[in-house]
């Protein structure tokens, strides 16, 4: 192949730009021209009439669950499946790099884009991604997580920078992505349109360069966002590849080569790593679609995905029993099965849950629209369906809201279903007659104002198109439901940790409850929600006999469950695995998911389940020593159902990671007595303080402890400066 040098400066900055919205240049001998395309939930490519954007003009794909139900599913498994039955589509479609999976935090349950995203938590996230990753480049198709990172909003989403403690990003925002680029090591990602603590996403040499590559070992290519560039000469610099779509803004980069802002080498660099990808992703033999394969696997997500919330034990229907059922809700013909905006997908076809329904019990189904989703009055469509409801042996209700109501590019401004529907379900449930709920939505609802007079509640999320079939079979028993929430269901939107900062203002949205997002913070703070992180219902029940957890000899612990089906139906179980530390100091989560794992069982059967337990899941990030850090102490080993049904209880004691930061010229005397190099000097001092001053002045004593000690040689106690800088370097600490 040509070497790059041979290039002239002009030549490679157009080539760290695209060619076209959706390909890379083509330089024979160099590098082949590569196609990219949305595709978090289903491919979205072009055909050749498709406009710029491609929104509605492109080739039919399946269109799978979108992150939110695939989240549900909390099935690693089946998500790698999803990535090999996207991958596919791919290839065969002459796609080499598909935009997704998308994993940034639910920070806040009024995001509009949070169906394009698994979970509040960065466990959830970074596993299921992983496996999706996986899935799709097993083949030969580029996977690129995005976007990287802390886009957690639509509003002012092209400018806002995000204010983020240190110890909130490596914790919660960064967590998921280093997990994704650890265990399945992706071939692209995409960075954020956002700053960042005021630096852009895609110009942070600190985000793209220091984090991304030289910490955690990305070998990958880093793409844009669409327009997400601001200063194509930072943005490569800063360690940013390819400009996506092109903005014909070369010029600008050989004008920072000429004037010495920037090296050519760093154009070199970004050339090579799309002459890797292109390695990676071209080449292949054409491949054929398998559309049934993928509908089936789109299906069984769906099937996962549904969540059971509220049950007096009305489901599951028996299709056998001639029950008079009338549907309710236009969603019901009419559904909503994914989002709006860029991911959106020409689906190969879509199963209405209507239709499904009257295939398992097509004389005892009937249906009245009740509402309307365009905007109409719907007085008359109540009135008939309530008249209908008093005939009915039981009301299935399918409510939610529309793409008018949430999408890419604008947040929700609260979390209730419209005013419409809240007003009929409320006429229906004052019939008498058994209703049953079943929800269509991207974002979690308000329930807490209506649930009480509902026989059930099935939270349908957008199931992609297959979703209506798994509706049905879940409210006929056909399917025992075992989705999970992945993100809290408040009672209240100000209740949500995030609630008084989001989406911020002038262009700056702080990051006020740091750590504690999402169930960290509901249950940290005791704060009655509606349902809490991992619940979810079942057909059947599972019963936790026993837990044991055990050193392993390479470090961290290996904790063993008894599980078993105490009921009369299969189903499954997903055990969940929290850590809390016993100490307060710092202030951390009272628990943290640190493991998962779903388990299917036959009605009586038990079976134990094995998880691991690693020392970085009883670390916090030290902000001041950059790094993450173990504490000797105590930890709370926690398995449960959900994060507020801990069954089983042990702990662990751990010695610390070992590693004593230095002390610093502005340590506290607090500070300087925990540590090896100043404990034996503040003793020395102690003994010269008469034993009543600490009798008389208590007070005085805990001012002294948070003083710095530098700042103790003033008060005439015979410390000198030089004294501090003695021990300050004996500790290994810069004097």
């Amino acid at each position: 192949m040509t070497d790059i040098p041979a290039l002239s400066i002009e030549q490679k900055a157009t080539l760290v730009a695209g060619a076209t919205t959706w390909s890379t240049h083509e330089v024979e001998g160099i590098l082949p021209a590569l196609n990219l395309s949305d595709g978090p939930h289903g491919l979205r490519r072009q055909g050749p009439d498709g406009d710029n954007l491609g929104v509605g003009t492109s080739l039919p794909a399946v269109c799978f669950p979108p992150s939110v139900a695939l989240g549900a599913t909390w099935n690693p498994a089946l998500a790698e499946q999803v990535g090999q039955a996207l991958g596919r589509e791919a290839r065969a479609l002459d796609v080499q790099v598909l935009l997704g999976p998308g994993l940034n935090i639910k920070r806040s349950p009024l995001g509009g884009r949070n169906f394009e995203y698994f979970s509040e938590d960065p466990r959830v996230s970074g596993t299921l991604a992983a496996a999706m990753v996986r899935g799709i480049q097993s083949m030969q198709v580029a996977a690129t997580p995005k976007h990287f990172a802390v886009n957690n909003q639509e509003t002012d989403r092209m400018r806002v920078s995000a204010t983020v403690s240190e110890r909130a990003l490596r914790e919660i925002y960064l967590a998921a992505f280093e997990q994704v680029v650890r265990e399945a090591a992706p071939w692209a990602m995409m960075s954020a349109y956002n700053r960042v603590n005021g630096t852009f996403a895609s110009e942070s040499h600190r985000l793209l360069t220091e984090i991304l590559r030289d910490e955690w070992g990305f070998d990958g290519l880093v793409m844009s966002d669409w327009g997400a560039v601001d200063d194509t000469a930072a943005s490569v610099a800063a360690g940013l590849d390819l400009e996506m779509p092109p903005s014909g803004r070369a010029q600008r980069i050989v004008d920072a080569v000429d004037h010495g802002e920037i090296d050519e080498s760093v154009l070199d660099v970004a050339i090579e790593r799309l002459r890797r990808l292109a390695a990676r992703t071209t080449g292949t033999e054409p491949i054929e679609r398998d559309v049934d394969g993928a509908q089936e696997v789109a299906l069984q997500v769906a099937r996962e995905a549904a969540t059971l919330l509220e049950n007096d034990g009305t489901l599951p229907l028996d299709p056998n029993a001639h029950t008079r059922v009338l549907v309710v809700g236009e969603f019901a013909r009419t559904p909503r099965f994914q989002g709006g905006g860029s991911s959106r997908v020409v689906p190969t076809r879509v199963i209405t849950a209507l239709d499904a329904l009257r295939d398992l019990a097509a004389d005892e189904v009937s249906f009245a629209p009740g509402f309307s989703l365009t905007g109409e009055s719907s007085a008359d469509l109540a009135d008939d369906a309530v008249a209908q409801a008093h005939d009915a042996e039981v009301v299935i209700a399918f409510l939610g809201l529309s793409d008018r109501a949430e999408s890419e590019g604008f947040d929700r401004s609260d979390i209730s279903l419209p005013a419409d529907q809240l007003a009929l379900l409320r006429r229906l449930v004052q019939t008498g007659t058994p209703v049953v709920v079943v929800l269509s939505n991207g974002g979690v609802l308000e329930v807490s104002s209506w649930r009480e007079g509902v026989a059930a509640m099935v939270e349908g999320w957008l199931l992609g198109q297959e979703g209506g079939r798994a509706l049905a079979e879940v409210i006929y028993g056909i399917v025992n439901p075992s989705g999970r929430l992945t993100e809290t269901i408040p009672h209240r939107i100000q209740d949500s940790p995030s609630h008084d900062t989001f989406p911020g203002a002038d262009g700056e949205v702080l990051y006020g409850e740091d750590v504690f997002v999402g169930y960290r913070g509901y249950d940290t703070r005791g704060t009655e929600v509606a349902y809490p992180f991992g619940y979810g219902l079942s057909y059947t029940s599972f019963t936790y006999e026993s837990i044991e957890v055990v050193p392993h000899s390479d470090g961290g612990w290996g904790v063993r469950i008894a599980l078993r089906n105490t009921g009369d139906r299969a189903g499954s179980e997903v055990v969940q695995l929290y850590v809390g530390a016993e100490s307060s100091a710092p202030a951390r989560p009272v628990r943290e998911l640190r493991g998962f794992t779903k388990v299917h069982l036959e009605p009586g059967e038990g079976t134990h389940v094995h998880l691991v337990l690693a020392e970085r899941d009883l670390a916090y990030w030290n902000t001041r020593a950059r790094r993450w850090q173990v504490d000797p102490g105590l930890y709370r080993v926690e398995v449960g159902s959900h994060s507020r049904d801990i069954r089983l209880t042990e702990t662990v004691h751990s010695e610390g990671d070992g590693i004593v930061d230095p002390l610093r010229m502005d340590s506290t005397l607090a500070e300087w007595a925990a540590h090896p190099a100043g404990a034996e000097f503040v003793a020395r001092m102690r003994e010269g303080i008469p034993a009543e001053i600490a009798e008389r002045a208590p007070e005085l004593v805990a001012m002294v402890q948070s003083t710095p000690v530098i700042k103790l040689t003033t008060w005439g106690l015979g410390l000198t400066e030089q004294m501090v800088r003695d021990v300050v370097a004996a500790s290994g600490g810069d004097a």
